[in-house]
C-alpha cells in the first residue's frame, strides 16, 4: 500500500513523499521549497516525478541534489519535455572539481508525449547529457511493487499527472481444495500471471490443466494512488483526468483557487476548488485531497477552499 506524506506546509510550494509497506526506497512527488522534506528523505529517494517546471514545482531540486551527492545510487528523475536540459543546467551553475564520478547518477527520463519517453543519464564531474534509449509506452517508472503511468495535461505548457499502480497479488487458498502446498503453487502462480492457462501443473504425481486450477487462486488488487497538480478546468483536461484516474484509491489535486477566484483560475490554467472537487466525485475517487494553494491566501482563505471542494466531492455544487 502507499504511505504518501505531504513535506510542504499549506502556505509553501507543493512537494510530498511517497513511501510503500515493506518497501525501503522512496519516492519524491514536485520539488517545491518544502521545510518537512529531510536529508533521510531526498539520500532514500529512488526516483523523482516532477509535474513540470514552474519554479514552485522545481525550486527546490538544488537542496535535494545537495543530499543526495555521494549516495552513490542512480536515482530516477521523471517529467515534461525539456527537464534534462533544465535538470543539467541546474547542476552546472555549480563547481564540481572535489566530486567524483560514481557519486550519483541521474537517470533522466523526459516525457515527449503520451507513448514518447526520451532516456538520458547525467553524473559528475562534467555532467553531460547521455542519450541511452527511448520508452514507447505509457509507463515511466516500474519496479517489483508498482509502476506508474502518466497522463499529459494543459497548464498552457505540458504538465504531467501520474497515476502509481500497485501490482495486483495472487494467493493460494489450499481450503478450497483437496491439495497440499508445493512447488506446483508457484508454477500455478506464473501460469496465471503470464497468462498461460493450458501450463502443465503436476501435483503429487498428477498432471492438471493450469486453468482448470485458477480457482484456487485469489488475486489482491493493487493500491492506486493519483497525483495531479497543475491544470487548467477544461472539459479536455477533465476527460484525461476521467481516462486515468476513475476509480483510484486515492488521489491529490491541485486546488489552487476559492470558488470565488474562478476567473483567475480559468485565465492562469490553474484549477479550482469546486472543479478539482467536482471531477475527483466524477471519478468515483474513494479519498481527494485537495493541495497546492495560492500563496496569497490565509488560513481561513485555505480552510474556505477545502470545504468548497469537499461539497463538490461530495456531489454538491455552489452557484
Amino acid at each position: 500500500m502507499f504511505l504518501p506524506e505531504l513535506k510542504s506546509l499549506p502556505n509553501e510550494d507543493i512537494c510530498m513523499l511517497i513511501k510503500l509497506d515493506n518497501h525501503t526506497p522512496h519516492y519524491i512527488c514536485e520539488c517545491g521549497d518544502a521545510s518537512l522534506l529531510s536529508v533521510k528523505d531526498a539520500q532514500n529517494a529512488q526516483a523523482i516525478f516532477i509535474s513540470h517546471t514552474h519554479i514552485d514545482h522545481f525550486v527546490n531540486f538544488d537542496t535535494i541534489l545537495r543530499h543526495q551527492i555521494g549516495i552513490e545510487k542512480k536515482v530516477v528523475i521523471c517529467g515534461p519535455k525539456g527537464i534534462a536540459h533544465q535538470v543539467q543546467s541546474k547542476i552546472q551553475a555549480y563547481t564540481w572539481n572535489l566530486i567524483e564520478t560514481g557519486s550519483v547518477i541521474y537517470e533522466i527520463r523526459e516525457i515527449i508525449n503520451e507513448q514518447e519517453i526520451n532516456i538520458y543519464e547525467i553524473e559528475p564531474p562534467q555532467w553531460e547529457l547521455r542519450k541511452t534509449g527511448v520508452i514507447n509506452e505509457n509507463i515511466v517508472f516500474g519496479n517489483e511493487r508498482f509502476q506508474v503511468n502518466f497522463t499529459l495535461l494543459d497548464h498552457k505548457i505540458p504538465t504531467v499527472a501520474y497515476l502509481f499502480q500497485e501490482h495486483d497479488t495472487v494467493k493460494i487458498d489450499l481450503s478450497k481444495g483437496d491439495f497440499r502446498g508445493g512447488a506446483w503453487v508457484r508454477e500455478l502462480k506464473t501460469a496465471f500471471e503470464q497468462e498461460t492457462p493450458d501450463n502443465e501443473i503436476i501435483i503429487d504425481g498428477e498432471s492438471y490443466k493450469a486453468e482448470s486450477l485458477f480457482h484456487l487462486l485469489d488475486i489482491k488488487k493493487g493500491n492506486t494512488l493519483g497525483i495531479i497538480m497543475d491544470h487548467a478546468p477544461n472539459p479536455e483536461n477533465h476527460a484525461k483526468i476521467k481516462a486515468l484516474f476513475s476509480g483510484c484509491d486515492k488521489v491529490f489535486i491541485e486546488s489552487f483557487y476559492k470558488l470565488e477566484d474562478k476567473a483567475f483560475a480559468e485565465a492562469n490554467y490553474h484549477s479550482y476548488s469546486q472543479a478539482s472537487g467536482r471531477i475527483m466525485h466524477e471519478c468515483d475517487v474513494q479519498e481527494a485531497i485537495p493541495v497546492h494553494f495560492s500563496r496569497k491566501y490565509n488560513e481561513d482563505d485555505i480552510q474556505q477552499l477545502t470545504e468548497e471542494f469537499k461539497q463538490a466531492y461530495g456531489g454538491l455544487t455552489y452557484t
